[in-house]
């Protein structure tokens, strides 16, 4: 029997508190695409990503205006590109004009999985196509692009991560036209997981099944809005009221996720609860830790408040779904959260506290703007930390940081859209580049060691 009062609550989630289906996301192995022929392979990615998701937005927006739930955006992600390219022999280049070819024809926002995996090394087709890179994201508008560095049992591939602090710094300077823009399309991990619906991260993985719907939840104002009805509640207390709202956030994604699954025909994979900001007002990660009692996101008690949200929503939502996967938790993105924004142009924020509250978040240092003249071996040593942190954590972390090209500490860069606009933070100065340039590879962690 249906509840009313469920169903009047989830509506005043949808049109005050700005909950929403932040992606519906379709993983698409290209496995099936190699050919030693690089036209060949990319008329086969272009055939097979357009017949698997040319019903994927008619199927988003009939699902969203059947329940009255937004789904922000349709996107696709695909196999590893340097994994199809590798037996061609050429510049991989060719593959991201078939990407964005098939994102126009099938109208989706973006495709991610231009990607690389070297973690322990580089493979044939690796390098090729991580140089490529500011090439493909500068010359295409739906591209996303991830390159995996380190896991908690490899290590960290450190010739990798000098090679990204190079290609971070010229995607920035080849879209410098564009605020930078390709930089923020790019994000460097260390344990990436392989069924992340959420841009710029998202491939499919090579364990994944042949096509498979992944849904990626939202709802930092439904969280907000939840603690505010408790003002003197404790922590313990609040712990649940967060555990309890990530369970209803996550039963709408699941409900979402297995209508789109069963009207097109493909399995559903996972639900990812992750609170995604926005810009918007009341869609602030940095706000809930502010509701919680600080006075302003960054001060002390953020690492300890964010921790405390991170496992409530973890916890909320494994018990709503057996199907949650994905990265799950909250992200931090600073230019894409109204509260971070502010954090950040008044000081309260910076790279070294917002390091610290990677070791507890979803994700990492995400979409940091930096001034344009940090030298690549900084970039690359900042990766290099983030990754040490996920490596020894056992935890995926990630950096995704715009260099500012010809601006300075104090400027703002300005996306628009879900990507938002931030304040150039400053990066301390001393140079890393004698331990960035001894490359190598550093090794797994004794926790590694599990078997």
């Amino acid at each position: 029997m249906l509840n009313v009062n469920n169903i009047l609550e989830t509506i005043n989630m949808i049109e005050n508190e700005n909950l929403d289906i932040r992606t519906i996301t379709m993983g698409i192995s290209l496995l099936d695409c190699i050919d030693p022929s690089i036209d060949i392979a990319c008329q086969k990615v272009y055939d097979k990503i357009c017949k698997k998701a040319e019903n994927l937005v008619s199927v988003c927006d009939e699902i969203s205006s059947r329940y009255g739930i937004p789904i922000i955006n349709k996107r696709i992600s695909v196999t590893p590109i340097s994994i199809i390219s590798s037996c061609t022999g050429q510049n991989p280049i060719k593959f991201a004009y078939a990407l964005e070819k098939a994102a126009n024809t099938c109208g989706v926002n973006f495709i991610g999985g231009y990607s690389a995996l070297v973690q322990k090394g580089f493979s044939v087709g690796d390098k090729e196509l991580i140089e490529s890179i500011p090439y493909a994201l500068a010359k295409t508008n739906c591209i996303c692009s991830s390159v995996n560095v380190g896991s908690t049992k490899t290590g960290i591939n450190m010739d990798a991560v000098s090679l990204m602090g190079k290609i971070i710094k010229q995607t920035a300077e080849m879209t410098a036209d564009k605020d930078c823009i390709g930089a923020a399309k790019l994000v460097v991990f260390c344990n990436a997981p392989e069924d992340n619906p959420f841009m710029a991260g998202a491939f499919h993985g090579t364990g994944e099944a042949d096509c498979i719907i992944n849904v990626g939840v939202s709802g930092p104002g439904v969280v907000r809005a939840a603690i505010e009805k408790y003002p003197t509640a404790n922590i313990t207390e609040i712990a649940e009221i967060i555990k309890k709202t990530a369970f209803k956030i996550t039963r709408a994604g699941m409900l979402v996720g297995t209508e789109a699954s069963e009207k097109l025909n493909i399995p559903f994979g996972i639900v990812d609860l992750s609170l995604a900001p926005t810009p918007a007002i009341g869609d602030s990660v940095a706000h809930i830790l502010e509701e919680i009692g600080l006075e302003q996101c960054g001060c002390p008690g953020t690492t300890a408040t964010l921790a405390m949200l991170n496992d409530a929503v973890k916890k909320g939502g494994v018990m709503a779904s057996s199907k949650v996967g994905g990265l799950s938790g909250a992200f931090i993105p600073v230019t894409e959260d109204a509260g971070m924004i502010d954090a950040a142009r008044s000081g309260s924020l910076c790279i070294e506290k917002l390091e610290a509250m990677t070791a507890v978040c979803s994700v990492g240092l995400d979409m940091i703007v930096i001034p344009g003249d940090c030298s690549p071996e900084t970039i690359s040593a900042i990766i290099a930390d983030e990754a040490a942190i996920g490596m020894v954590n056992s935890k995926t972390t990630a950096v995704r940081l715009i260099p500012a090209i010809g601006k300075k500490p104090g400027d703002e860069l300005e996306f628009g859209g879900l990507l938002g606009s931030g304040p150039i933070l400053n990066v301390k100065k001393g140079s890393p580049a004698k331990f960035i340039s001894r490359g190598g590879i550093i090794p797994a962690p004794i926790q590694s060691l599990k078997n």
